[in-house]
């Protein structure tokens, strides 16, 4: 897809912040440091349009970005981070799930997890969440360029396994690094919106 636009629209901690329902969105999801900024800028070809901390946990809101006046890439908080109390992990799951339950324009939630790893228990948490509202099941294994790809299989033969997953085909590996799948994800990005409507 050529990248005409790219701008963070908009910054919400509860509904009343969120942009209209005029474009259709695409959730991600994911541990707080498995590379969501990353993947933003990397599938826009922008370098800082979302901001990457060095610590992770730090992302708290919900940030809306709007691509072309198409579509938007909505980054929901990260989760995983052991460093924050119980009670901000509460909070930032009623974040998520406001965000989940009320958005009428939301086409799809893709799972980001680390391929060098196997899915947490959070991720699986979250992954059976996302199937059972009828979602896809998208999963992006992100920092690709970190293994070899004769490992590729390896790896996602364990996160299939972890998340339950049938279909292989949905696991793909992605480098923000180098770009590696950008196309393809926008391809599939592309299908899920005009199947499901905008």
């Amino acid at each position: 897809m050529k990248i005409t636009k790219a701008e963070l629209e908009r910054v919400a901690v509860n509904k009343s912040q969120y942009p209209k329902e005029e474009l259709p969105e695409i959730a991600l999801a994911g541990r707080s440091n498995v590379g969501k900024s990353s993947f933003i800028n990397s599938m826009v070809n922008r370098k800082n349009l979302a901001r990457i901390s060095g610590k992770p946990g730090k992302t708290r809101t919900i940030n809306f970005y709007n691509i072309n006046n198409k579509l938007r890439f909505v980054d929901l908080p990260g989760y995983g981070f052991a460093k924050i109390s119980k009670e901000e992990r509460e909070k930032w799951g009623e974040i998520i799930e406001e965000y989940l339950n009320t958005r009428e324009c939301l086409k799809e939630i893709i799972l980001l997890v680390d391929i060098r790893h196997e899915p947490t228990e959070q991720d699986v948490v979250m992954y059976n969440w996302i199937k059972s509202y009828d979602f896809t099941g998208l999963v992006i294994a992100t920092k690709a360029d970190k293994i070899s790809k004769g490992k590729y299989q390896h790896h996602i033969n364990i996160i299939r396994k972890k998340l339950g997953i049938e279909n292989e085909s949905l696991i793909i590996p992605y480098s923000a690094v180098n770009r590696f799948n950008t196309d393809k994800v926008w391809q599939i990005i592309t299908d899920l919106i005009n199947n499901k409507g905008s």
